[in-house]
Order: C-alpha cells, then structure tokens, then sequence
C-alpha cells in the first residue's frame, strides 16, 4: 500500500513537473503575439523532442509531400536554437500563416551551426554548435508540416579565409580583402571551396532538409574592390561565368536534391551581372527556385522616379517582377531544352525597417505585387525574425 501510494504521489509530482516545464516556455521581447497557454501544452511533445527526449539521433527524411506553394519566414542559427523561437514558427504554422522556414546552417560568420561530420569543418574547427540536435529541429518542424530550407553562405566567409588565408581575396598590399562590413571573401573561383560548400550542403540533406539555399553566390560588391587580388580567378573570364560554373557544379553534385540561390534584387531588371558576377538567365537553368531580395529599400534613390522606393513597396515589387517574368519566358523560348524548365521565382521580402517603417501594410502590399504576377511563393526576410503577419494570410495550402 505504501509503495502504491509513494507511486502515486511521484507519478503527481512528475506531471506537475512535465506542465511547468512547458508553461515555463522563456518568452523573449523579440515575439510577437505571445505564446499562449493553450498552445504551450499542446507542444509538450516537441518540447521534449527539443530537449531530446526521447533520444532523436537518426537523420529525418525529407517532407514527403510538400507544399505546392512556398510561403515561409527566415530563423537564424541562433533563433532555431530557442526553443521560443521556434514554438513561435510553430504557432505561425498552426494559424495557416506560413508552412515553410529557412534556417542559417552557415551564416556571415562563417561558423557551421551545428555539429558537423564534414572532414574539412573539423579540421579547420569552423562550427559553432548554436543547433544542438538538428535531426530533432527538422523532426519538429516536419511534425507541423513545415518545408525546412537549409540556408548556406558561400563567398562571404570571414572564418575559413582565417583558417586558409590561402583561399581568400586579397588587397594588392598583400592584406586579407574586409567588405565595408569588415567581413573577408573566399575566391568564387576556387574549386576547394566549392568542395567544401558542397560537402556541407550534401551534409544538411542527409540530415533531411527538404531544399538547400545558396547565398552570397557573388563578386564582393563594396570598398575598393577595384584593388582586389584573387587567388585563383585571373581576371580573363567574366565574373559572371564564374558563378554559373559554380552553379553547374552545385546542380551536377546535388541530384535529386532540391536547390535555390539567393539574388540582387537588382537582376532583375539589369541585364549585366551587376558587377558581382550575377546574371538571372545564369540562374534559370539550375535552381528549383530563384529567390531575388526585392527588398525595396535596397533600390537606389531615383528607382522608377521615387526619390525613396522603400515607401513604394508594391510598384517596386510589381516592376521587378514583371521584367524578371518576360526574361524567364523569354529564356524558355530560347530552345526546346528549355521550354519545360521547372524553375520558379520565390523572392525574398521586406519585414524590417529600413528608410522607412515598415510593418503589416507594407508586408501586404509586396504579397499583393507577387499575387498579382501570378507568383505565389514568397520569403519573409527580418534579421530579429519578428514578422508582421494576420490572419489575413490565412489560406489554403
């Protein structure tokens, strides 16, 4: 009798401690609306998938149906490390708002955000364990039926020019190459490099990732990059044939595997490569996805006559999106090889504040400018990930 009673005062105690574990859920300042209660016990079983009970070590696979249609916000490392974070994302998926996320796994830093097995990662100690167990992370997400994209910054990498100062650009004094950020670049040239970019990205989708994303896939584009001397690239070839060599290689080495690349917004309307080595018909041809940052408040004072364009977000959207639709239907009438080329337009918005304030009017506005395209899919992009999202989002996936 006292051992059924003990039994069911630690059986008590243990709910007891299973509610305040998940009503304990830390709320950060940066979440807006708050978690309520209700939703706190409903993800007690992914609260304790992110504590890692039970034990989720196996690699997941990728969402076996996903989403037709993409609608999705940005996570850093550090963000998809907490677990309030992501009961938020869980909560925006929930009320029909969003059903996709893109994680950093390597970001400005250059730091791999989880603990990695590539070779190469190891031996120059270039990850910094922000994610502690991303086969649990994706099993979370996969759970709600969220598209998981695995975000990857190439050519911006401060860390492994570091590590292998013999793979960085350089200035003609002979100095490591800083951007007005103070952040050094890899040569886009280098095949070592593209190895080691490859490796992660095969890496992240043995792990389950439902699509890689590729960015700073470019040219350093700021502070005398005129003085620049690059290790391996001879100055001989365009730029812009660089990096779609580079995009070749990704799509040679990367079958059956879902894959987009970050743009300028600017590329699509500038028929060059911008000065960085991008060209959008470069892109067509190798992406699932091509996501331009049609991020108004980065177009230049005088942009379609607006003396600010940030305060005209759905005309600068709508502009953009119309030159970048005629040169993909153009492309694709180029040849018969082209004519069926599965390759869509998801472009990443603007959810922050920049020469303007910014919040849901606004946000609606550049989702109008796409829906009115034709162009459904879309990326929400604020660095503190704090999205002005309404139910008037809500819609059928």
């Amino acid at each position: 009798m006292f051992k059924i009673i003990n039994l069911i005062i630690f059986s008590l105690l243990f709910i007891f401690f299973l509610f305040f574990i998940v009503i304990s859920i830390p709320q950060s300042k940066f979440i807006t609306p708050k978690i309520p209660i209700f939703l706190k016990i409903k993800l007690i079983p992914e609260r304790f998938i992110f504590l890692g009970f039970p034990f989720i070590t196996s690699k997941q696979s990728p969402l076996q149906n996903p989403p037709k249609t993409i609608k999705g916000v940005y996570l850093t490392s550090f963000s998809a490390g907490n677990y309030s974070r992501i009961a938020y994302i869980l909560q925006l998926a929930r009320e029909k708002k969003i059903n996709s996320v893109v994680i950093d796994v390597k970001d400005y830093s250059g730091y791999i955000a989880y603990n990695s097995s590539v070779p190469e990662v190891k031996q120059y100690k270039t990850s910094q364990i922000r994610i502690r167990n991303l086969s649990a992370l994706i099993s979370i997400f996969h759970r709600a039926k969220i598209y998981t994209i695995a975000r990857i910054t190439c050519f911006q990498d401060p860390l492994l020019a570091q590590k292998r100062p013999d793979l960085a650009i350089k200035t003609k004094e002979g100095k490591v190459f800083k951007d007005n950020k103070g952040l050094a670049w890899l040569d886009p040239s280098s095949i070592e490099v593209w190895n080691y970019l490859l490796s992660i990205a095969k890496e992240v989708s043995n792990y389950g990732f439902d699509e890689i994303n590729f960015d700073y896939v470019r040219f350093p584009s700021d502070n005398n990059v005129s003085n620049l001397i690059y290790p391996f690239y001879d100055g001989k070839m365009y730029k812009h044939k660089v990096i779609k060599n580079f995009y070749s290689y990704l799509k040679k080495n990367l079958k059956g595997i879902r894959i987009s690349v970050d743009l300028f917004g600017q590329t699509m309307i500038d028929k060059g490569d911008v000065g960085i080595g991008q060209k959008l018909e470069d892109a067509f041809p190798y992406f699932n996805y091509i996501c331009p940052m049609l991020y108004p408040s980065h177009f230049h004072t005088g942009f379609l006559g607006y003396k600010n364009p940030a305060k005209y977000p759905y005309e600068v959207i709508n502009y953009s999106l119309k030159e970048g639709l005629k040169r993909l239907k153009k492309f694709k009438s180029r040849s018969n090889k082209y004519k069926s080329l599965n390759v869509h337009f998801r472009p990443w918005l603007q959810d922050f504040s920049l020469k303007t304030i910014y919040g849901l009017q606004e946000v609606k506005e550049q989702i109008k400018a796409l829906n009115d395209n034709g162009v459904k899919d879309w990326t929400l992009w604020n660095p503190r990930n704090e999205y002005h999202l309404s139910p008037v989002f809500k819609s059928s996936f």
